[in-house]
């Protein structure tokens, strides 16, 4: 049966994502997808902390949330890739309802290309940083019997990419981590569920580009052009933003019913 809405009505029935209020953590926030995700939650109402390792970032990150948002979130400047900041952070907001594990540098190359300690250096900020913070506020949360963790992975994990040796394998690592850690907790009432995004327009992916059309042509302006040359859907990539709205749909309690699994965001790349 259709129905036909009056406006006003039609006004009221706008999806609410529920996320008013909501104490909302995001880590690697002070750019990219990180602080795209910041500002859609704080336009959603939530209560935001921003987190990074540099101060002077996260402060220009609290001012564009502001100018977009109206509202001002907390921020926190620590180091992530160390035992000691994860749980600083966790001294700091303990009650988060929301946990968004975005925080990660790890460097493209072959397996001739790293040395061991590329990959225990990269590996302490995504994997270890992940687990370890997953895990403080997985406890936390299960005690409390509410609670949502999503870990941004990347879509390596399962496109496997040979001179991102590194990233693929903590990736793949991650992957199984979220499906198990989240088929454990929803029996508490607690979610955890990844998001495997496509090739994102961030700065980072921008200077890599760069570094490729500098290598390759010996122009990094010419960045742009590489770009486009690539076989990806929609005949671009995503934008930091449209994974920022996934990524806040599911955290809402609209998808109460999502954990232990992790969602590819690749637009049908394989």
């Amino acid at each position: 049966m259709i129905r036909y809405f009056s406006k006003d009505i039609k006004e009221e029935l706008k999806l609410d994502l529920n996320l008013n209020g909501k104490k909302v953590l995001v880590t690697g926030a002070s750019k990219g997808i990180g602080l795209s995700i910041a500002t859609v939650m704080a336009e959603e109402k939530a209560e935001v902390m921003i987190v990074s390792h540099n101060k002077s970032n996260l402060i220009q990150a609290k001012s564009i949330i502001k100018k977009i948002t109206g509202i001002s979130p907390k921020f926190l400047c620590c180091d992530l890739s160390k035992d000691s900041g994860r749980e600083d952070l966790f001294a700091n907001m303990p009650d988060a309802d929301i946990v968004i594990n975005n925080a990660g540098d790890i460097p493209t190359g072959t397996i001739s290309d790293l040395s061991i300690n590329d990959w225990r250096r990269s590996w302490q900020l995504k994997v270890f940083g992940y687990i370890h913070l997953s895990s403080l506020y997985a406890n936390s949360m299960i005690n409390r019997q509410s609670g949502t963790i999503i870990n941004i992975i990347g879509m390596v994990s399962s496109a496997i990419r040979n001179n991102y040796i590194c990233g693929v394998t903590g990736n793949a690592a991650l992957e199984a981590f979220t499906n198990s850690l989240g088929a454990q907790t929803a029996a508490h009432n607690v979610r955890v569920f990844g998001i495997n995004p496509t090739l994102t327009l961030t700065g980072r992916v921008e200077k890599i580009f760069r570094n490729r059309a500098e290598s390759e042509t010996g122009d990094a302006e010419n960045w742009q052009t590489i770009l486009d040359k690539l076989d990806l859907p929609f005949s671009r990539p995503t934008s930091p933003e449209e994974v920022a709205r996934i990524t806040a749909l599911l955290a809402s309690p609209r998808a109460s019913y999502l954990s232990g699994t992790v969602i590819n965001f690749t637009g049908g790349v394989i």
